[in-house]
């Protein structure tokens, strides 16, 4: 796990380049947010789901650091005062606290364009391949994706949405960017069959879930300093939660339920997936 983080740490920090024309401040604000830590979850996942299919992780880096782009971008907008309106990410103060709010807005987009360059960077990748996972970026990180998921969870705030609402919410907004950073990984091996792509994307489906409950529970039961952030962000802001629907005891029973099906899913990659399956286990038990 700590190789494949030094592997996108400083691939992060190589292809986020200078500038010349004196737009040096957005770039300093892209790189803040870039470098602030972070679990790098996702780039993670499609390193190894290229490894588990045979590839070399080394080619899906581009890959793997333009989805972790994405996923910075994301926190920057939903930070800003006009979304969640947070204060502290990580453990310091929110891009839009740190280099103002309109600044914050162009450093989301900055991270986002420079994404899909950075894709498009990748080696050694078939050009049919890439192609599609570019395609699949983008799709699972618009409106089909992440983008709408957020555009239904803002509809959501002061309604009381059903469990099943809720779980369309989650799969979008978080598990689409979630699913793309496994399927990516699979298209970079150059080798991932249909069964393989079947896989990664129902683990991922399963853990982006998970991921999501776990968080919901964390709100509440953790402390800002244990989590970086501020903790009752979902009441503040009136949003349904699992933990609202459910309760603490059957959401982490769901949490549950979902890694044991996310580690069923990969029965196809046999010792293969070992990693995988210790990565979704410590992820429905973590704590921050």
């Amino acid at each position: 796990m700590q190789g494949y983080i030094d592997l996108v740490n400083s691939g992060l920090s190589e292809l986020l380049y200078d500038v010349c024309d004196g737009q040096d401040y957005i770039v300093e604000a892209m790189n803040y947010s870039l470098s602030n830590g972070g679990k790098r979850i996702r780039p993670v996942l499609t390193l190894e789901f290229c490894r588990a299919c045979g590839g070399n992780p080394e080619d899906a880096l581009c890959l793997a650091c333009a989805v972790e782009m994405i996923h910075t971008y994301s926190l920057i907008h939903d930070d800003l005062p006009c979304m969640d309106n947070d204060d502290f990410r990580r453990g310091k103060p929110s891009c839009h606290k740190a280099y103002g709010e309109e600044y914050a807005l162009l450093a989301g987009d900055g991270l986002l364009t420079l994404a899909f360059e950075t894709a498009l960077k990748s080696k050694n990748i078939e050009s049919g391949n890439l192609i599609e996972a570019v395609k699949t970026l983008a799709n699972l990180a618009g409106v089909s994706g992440m983008v709408g998921g957020q555009v239904l969870d803002l509809q959501s705030e002061n309604l009381s949405p059903s469990l099943e609402k809720l779980q369309t919410v989650d799969r979008l907004k978080t598990g689409a960017l979630i699913k793309a950073a496994a399927l990516l990984g699979c298209y970079a091996s150059n080798r991932a069959d249909e069964k393989m792509l079947a896989a990664a994307e129902r683990y991922s489906e399963c853990i982006g879930s998970a991921f999501q409950i776990v968080d919901d529970i964390l709100d509440v039961t953790s402390t800002s300093e244990e989590l970086g952030k501020p903790v009752g962000s979902d009441e503040k802001n009136n949003k349904m939660t699992y933990v609202a629907l459910m309760g603490i005891k059957n959401s982490e029973k769901e949490a549950e339920r979902l890694t044991d099906e996310a580690i069923a899913a990969l029965e196809c990659f046999a010792d293969e997936g070992s990693f995988l399956k210790e990565l979704a286990l410590t992820l429905s038990k973590r704590k921050s």
